[in-house]
């Protein structure tokens, strides 16, 4: 399993939409809470190449990644509440990646091929629940302005 085709196939992974990247939804739980309104979880599979990867953007819960198979993926996260942060989410412990990281709620983030990589696959769990209507898509360049320190990592991210 070393192209990225073959893993969207026997994944069944499909684009996801404004965000970037494939995914297919794995878990959503019967359970709800807020009200019924939310899922009191969600799990994706999700894909990155170096021409589809996860533009910045927020959601309104927490999101965990997990990282599975293929080459590290540097995922940037501001977060008005603790600062900016690069997260290198990869197999190579030794080399200060790690198989999970977490977005708090709220945080922009975006994530991206570390450089000279392939493809990753990675696993996103959102608690509350995802919903479509939670994804806000961020400006780069007011993102840019914001977080001077990582404007490159953010237009990076951009489309």
């Amino acid at each position: 399993m070393t192209d990225a085709a073959r893993v969207i196939a026997l994944l069944g992974l499909e684009p996801l939409p404004r965000e970037g990247g494939y995914y297919a939804e794995t878990y959503r739980a019967r359970e709800r809470v807020r009200g019924g309104a939310r899922s009191l979880a969600t799990a994706i599979y999700y894909l990155v190449t170096p021409e589809s990867f996860s533009a910045m953007h927020r959601v309104a819960s927490d999101e965990m990644f997990h990282f599975y198979a293929g080459d590290a993926v540097e995922l940037l996260v501001l977060d008005p509440a603790t600062g900016g942060r690069l997260v290198a989410l990869g197999a190579d412990l030794e080399a200060g990646e790690r198989p999970q990281a977490l977005v708090p709620a709220g945080a922009w983030q975006g994530a991206r091929l570390a450089p000279g990589g392939r493809w990753a696959l990675l696993g996103t769990t959102v608690f509350p629940g995802f919903e479509f209507a939670d994804f806000e898509a961020g400006d780069a360049e007011a993102l840019a302005a914001a977080w001077p320190a990582f404007a490159g990592a953010i237009r990076a991210r951009a489309r």
